[in-house]
């Protein structure tokens, strides 16, 4: 019973750092990376599918993502796609080429990027203190139903508060990490 309870909160804390790790591939460096498109769909033969089953996406250099359309019909779909992602990326087209080309990143825009990052990193800690929460609740339950005793109440909420403690740090590495990345000029 507690060995589920706990395995359960592991998993949900894992998806909650998952998904900042996700998050914080969508914030741009400044170098350009073809992560941050993926999230961005196109219209493809009627169906929605992602930019890089429709097209090539690779770096040129620091500051260049080329995106080559398998088929010339496609660029401008390709352009409309990223331009409506919201990504604050301005594509530009030479033939059947689109380049999206990074400007250098302001001192001052760094430090806004910082700022997100370490809201998106709070909200994964939050998670991660919710999932501890909800497993401390569940172990109340199973004491009040007289299902587990006092003694394996408190070696649950161990167990649950050391592996808050684990993920948390992990959060605390990774953004560390991504706040190097982003003030390395």
């Amino acid at each position: 019973m507690i060995d589920e309870i706990c395995q359960d909160a592991k998993q949900r804390m894992d998806k909650s750092i998952n998904v900042m790790h996700e998050d914080f591939a969508k914030i741009r460096t400044g170098r350009a990376s073809t992560s941050l498109l993926d999230h961005v769909t196109v219209e493809y033969y009627g169906m929605e599918v992602p930019l890089n089953q429709a097209a090539n996406v690779a770096t040129e250099d620091a500051r260049t993502i080329s995106i080559m359309p398998y088929e010339k019909t496609m660029v401008q779909k390709i352009e409309k796609a990223i331009m409506s992602a919201d990504l604050g990326l301005n594509p530009s087209t030479a033939g059947a080429v689109i380049r999206i080309v990074f400007p250098p990143m302001t001192e001052e825009r760094r430090k806004d990027m910082v700022k997100i990052l370490r809201a998106e990193a709070e909200d994964a800690r939050v998670a991660v203190r919710n999932v501890r929460r909800d497993a401390n609740a569940d172990f109340k339950e199973l004491l009040k139903e007289k299902e587990i005793t006092e003694d394996e109440q408190h070696g649950g909420e161990a167990r649950i508060q050391k592996l808050t403690d684990e993920h948390v740090a992990r959060i605390d590495q990774a953004l560390t990490d991504k706040e190097q990345e982003i003030m390395t000029v």
